[in-house]
């Protein structure tokens, strides 16, 4: 990690008062620095309503240049539609070749991804379906191994990764799949099953969270970290919920919504530093089986359904606080 030099430099053996970034000062036997390092709890603010409200939609690409598709309305008819968000409103894209809910997603808003879910074919409600997106129209790529729906998505479209979701009775499972823009192979399974669970990262380094594990009612605060070929256990969420929806990286994921215990839509942020989740703002509107995209320093949350069990149309920005301050190293004898 590079250390900034260009603040105020104060050897007295006290602490900033209020450090800035690039500032070095002397206390209790440390030097110290101030940098930008970890999450401090940020605010929601409202962005452009989607032309459809709907649930169990997926998301992909950031703040400026977001993409949302599929999903069910109020009516639980299965959607095709996609849109693009320009950080101000969204616009119509390409219809996807089946409409359908309970998918994921993950790429960006010219190269986008997204697999699984479940169709309107009462003989065959299972989706394997993958479909491509260039920022224009969706045409198809390879199926998954296996019907899915709630599974959770992340990654890019030539180094896509799914994990978690379930059949048509919604028990969960842990398969995880990994994608190479041409057809989907097996990776290392999640340690603990899940469905409507939240994912964010990249294939090498993925990292998912929360979500229902086997049983009524059993909601999840499990993370778990993926290094490219198997899961590890990370910090758990603070809120154990299902339905939320993820944004970020492995060392810097943000999760936002979600149904906990009460079976109502939440609104708790949460940010991750690769260790732990700390609380951020809340949503201004509680929201569950929603999509997320971004960062976690420029997330959106998009649609989902209400305390009254409706879909709402409202996408909401995320913005962070500024970093705190960290001891960068022990002085030595001599120093």
């Amino acid at each position: 990690m590079a250390l900034y030099i260009g603040g105020t430099v104060n050897f007295g053996d006290n602490e900033e008062a209020s450090p800035a970034e690039g500032d070095i000062w002397y206390d209790s036997g440390k030097f110290c620095f101030g940098t930008s390092l970890s999450f401090t709890p940020g605010a929601w603010s409202s962005g452009g309503n989607v032309s459809t409200a709907r649930m169990l939609l997926a998301g992909a690409g950031t703040q400026s240049a977001g993409l949302c598709m599929g999903g069910a309305d109020g009516s639980w008819q299965y959607k095709n539609n996609t849109e693009e968000y320009n950080g101000t409103s969204w616009s119509d894209g390409g219809n996807l070749g089946t409409a359908r809910s309970s998918l994921a997603g993950c790429g960006t808003q010219s190269a986008g991804l997204c697999m699984g879910g479940e169709n309107a074919d009462p003989n065959d409600p299972g989706d394997k379906v993958t479909e491509e997106y260039d920022g224009s129209v969706w045409s198809s790529g390879g199926n998954l191994a296996n019907d899915c729906k709630g599974l959770a998505g992340c990654g890019t479209q030539t180094a896509g990764l799914c994990m978690g979701g379930g059949d048509w009775s919604e028990d969960p499972t842990n398969v995880t799949q990994e994608y190479d823009g041409t057809s989907w192979s097996s990776g290392g399974n999640i340690g603990t099953d899940r469905i409507f669970l939240a994912a964010c990262g990249t294939q090498s380094a993925g990292l998912c969270m929360g979500g229902r594990e086997s049983g009524y009612a059993n909601f999840s605060a499990v993370t778990e970290e993926y290094d490219g070929s198997a899961w590890s256990t990370g910090g758990s969420l603070i809120t154990a919920r299902e339905g939320l929806a993820g944004a970020g990286t492995q060392s810097a994921g943000l999760c936002m919504g979600g149904s906990n215990a009460s079976w109502l839509a939440g609104n708790p942020t949460e940010a991750y530093n690769g260790t732990s989740w700390s609380s951020g703002g809340n949503l201004l509107t509680s929201r569950f089986l929603c999509t997320g995209a971004g960062t976690q320093s420029a997330g959106l949350c998009i649609s989902g359904l209400d305390n009254t069990f409706t879909p709402i149309n409202s996408t909401e920005e995320y913005n962070p606080g500024p970093g705190s301050y960290e001891e960068l190293f022990t002085a030595s004898s001599g120093v």
